[in-house]
C-alpha cells in the first residue's frame, strides 16, 4: 500500500495523481465490506467525527454518517440552526470549542469559499471539506471518478463532458482537477452566462452545443441547474435551458456513443434531463450515491485508521 500522509482533504486541486488512486483503490477494498452481512470494520473505533453542515444535504451528510459508523467511530451531527451561531457566537470560536472536546475530525460544508482551509490551519482535528462555496467538492468529485472507472476500468483517453452551471459548480471544479490528473480529456459545455471566464487554463475545452458534444463523449457529467440563481437573470427561462441544454433520450439516441450518464443530485427532472433518462439503462446516478458511501470510508480511514499502523495491519482490514 503507498503511503498516506495527508491531515485533511480540502481540495483536489492539491493532491497528485498517486494519492487519488490511492482514494480509489481504498475505496474499492471498502465497497466490498458493505456488501457483507455484518457491514462495519472496528478501524475507527474510539474516534469521534462531527458533522458540521451550514447548507442544506441529504446525500453528502448521510454517507458521512454512514461512513463513519461502518468504520465504528462515533458521529457527532451539528446543525447551523441549532448550534451557538445562532446567538451570534463566530465560526472559528465555535470550532474551536468542538476542538476542546477533543474530537479527531470535523467534516464541514460551508456556503462560503475557503471557510475548511481556514479551520484546518486553526484547529488540530482533521478536516474534511464536504462542499465549500463555489470552489470545491473533493468526496464528490472521487466519487464520480471512481464510478467511471469502475465501469470503464480506466480514466486516461475517456472523454468527459461535463454540462450545466459551470460558474457555480463546486463539483464540477472537483472533478476537473482529479479527471485531468488521472488522463482524461475534458469538456465543459452549458450557456455562455454559466461558463467562468477564463476556465480553459485549467486544461479544459469548452462548448455551447450540446448536440455537438455528444457524439464524442463516452461520460455525460450533468450538473444540477440552480434555480435559486434564476433572479439573477444568467438565462432568460428555464424552458428554454431545457430545450438548448437539458438532456433527453430523443438527444442521447442520435449520439454515436452509448453515453454513460451521471448526476450529483438532486435532480431538476424536466430541466437538466428527463426522467427516461434520470431512470434509463444508461444512468449511474444511483450507483454514485452507493459509490459514496465506499469512497468516505476510504477518505475517514486514510485520514484517521492509517496512523501509527503497519501494512500488516492495513492489510488485515480488508481480510477479516
Amino acid at each position: 500500500m503507498k503511503e498516506w500522509n495527508k491531515h485533511d482533504l480540502i481540495d483536489l486541486q492539491g493532491l497528485s495523481k498517486e494519492e487519488i488512486e490511492l482514494i480509489l483503490t481504498t475505496a474499492k477494498s471498502f465497497k466490498e465490506v458493505s456488501t457483507r452481512d455484518v457491514k462495519k470494520v472496528p478501524v475507527l473505533r474510539g474516534k469521534t467525527v462531527v458533522l458540521l453542515f451550514f447548507e442544506p444535504s441529504t446525500r453528502t451528510r448521510m454517507s458521512f454518517e454512514l461512513a463513519a459508523k461502518r468504520l465504528s467511530a462515533d458521529t457527532l451531527n451539528i446543525s447551523a440552526v441549532s448550534s451557538s451561531m445562532s446567538k451570534g457566537e463566530s465560526l472559528l470560536d465555535m470550532a474551536k470549542n468542538i476542538e476542546a472536546m477533543n474530537v479527531d475530525m470535523i467534516v464541514i460544508r460551508h456556503g462560503s469559499s475557503g471557510v475548511p482551509k481556514i479551520l484546518a490551519e486553526a484547529l488540530g482535528p482533521s478536516i474534511i471539506n464536504a462542499g465549500d462555496g463555489c470552489r470545491e467538492h473533493p468526496t464528490q468529485g472521487l466519487l464520480d471518478v471512481f464510478t467511471i472507472k469502475e465501469r470503464y476500468g480506466k480514466i486516461a483517453g475517456l472523454n468527459v463532458t461535463i454540462v450545466g452551471d459551470i460558474l457555480h459548480s463546486r463539483v464540477a471544479r472537483s472533478n476537473i482537477w482529479a479527471l485531468i490528473k488521472l488522463g482524461a480529456k475534458v469538456t465543459l459545455c452549458g450557456p455562455a452566462t454559466l461558463m467562468p471566464k477564463g476556465i480553459e487554463t485549467l486544461g479544459v475545452k469548452v462548448s455551447y452545443d450540446l448536440k455537438a458534444v455528444l457524439n464524442h463523449s463516452d461520460v455525460l457529467m450533468i450538473l444540477r441547474l440552480q434555480k435559486e440563481r434564476q433572479q439573477e437573470k444568467f438565462l432568460p427561462s428555464l424552458r428554454e435551458y431545457a430545450r438548448l441544454f437539458g438532456v433527453n433520450q430523443e438527444k442521447l439516441n442520435a449520439a454515436s456513443k452509448n453515453i454513460l450518464i451521471m448526476h450529483p443530485g438532486p435532480t431538476n427532472r424536466g430541466v437538466e434531463l428527463s426522467a427516461e433518462v434520470a431512470d434509463g439503462t444508461q444512468s449511474v446516478i444511483l450507483e454514485q450515491v452507493t459509490n459514496g458511501v465506499a469512497v468516505r470510508m476510504a477518505v475517514l480511514y486514510l485520514l484517521l485508521g492509517t496512523k501509527d499502523k503497519g501494512s500488516e495491519e492495513i492489510k488485515n482490514v480488508f481480510t477479516h
